[in-house]
């Protein structure tokens, strides 16, 4: 007896509500197998380690500079107290142009309004052009360019 359609279609839905990752069924000339979309994020977290590796490169150094770091970011960002900070809304690679052979978005000095794109943040292998949400000007850009960036991570400081 071969399974039909909506058999199928129920097992799926029994796997996906389950916390079964594979399920196979064969039967003589019959074989289905479903899995859960778990792979997709086994990628998401193979994207953890390059954060990591941002934060291994300081752990070489904590031997002979480690206050000097956690000071001088402290340090950039206290004594501008009327700045605003644009931060990564999500964790990719940090670009300042659109493409290898074109100037970057915004540089120091520049001023940007709302809707004005500012940087690329490639995530997944999709390019998403980050907006700027305030009116100002560029102070200081904190990232370097093709480095991996984490959520929440400043970007850049705006002066109003």
């Amino acid at each position: 007896m071969i399974m039909d359609f909506k058999q199928i279609q129920e097992l799926i839905k029994m796997v996906n509500k389950s916390n079964i990752g594979e399920l196979s069924i064969e039967q003589k000339d019959f074989k289905v197998t479903i899995r859960q979309k778990e792979e997709s994020v086994t990628q998401v977290v193979t994207a953890a380690p390059v954060q990591y590796q941002q934060p291994q490169a300081p752990a070489q150094l904590p031997s002979q500079t480690a206050p000097t770091p956690p000071a001088q970011a402290p340090k950039t960002a206290e004594p501008p107290a009327n700045t605003i900070t644009i931060k990564s809304p999500m964790i990719g690679t940090f670009y300042r142009k659109p493409a290898p052979d074109k100037p970057n978005f915004v540089e120091e000095g520049d001023v940007v309004s709302p809707g004005k794109v500012i940087c690329v943040i490639e995530a997944m292998k999709l390019f998403n052009e980050i907006e700027s949400e305030v009116s100002g000007k560029i102070v200081k850009v904190l990232v370097e360019d093709a480095s991996p960036v984490e959520f929440d991570q400043p970007l850049f400081i705006v002066e109003p």
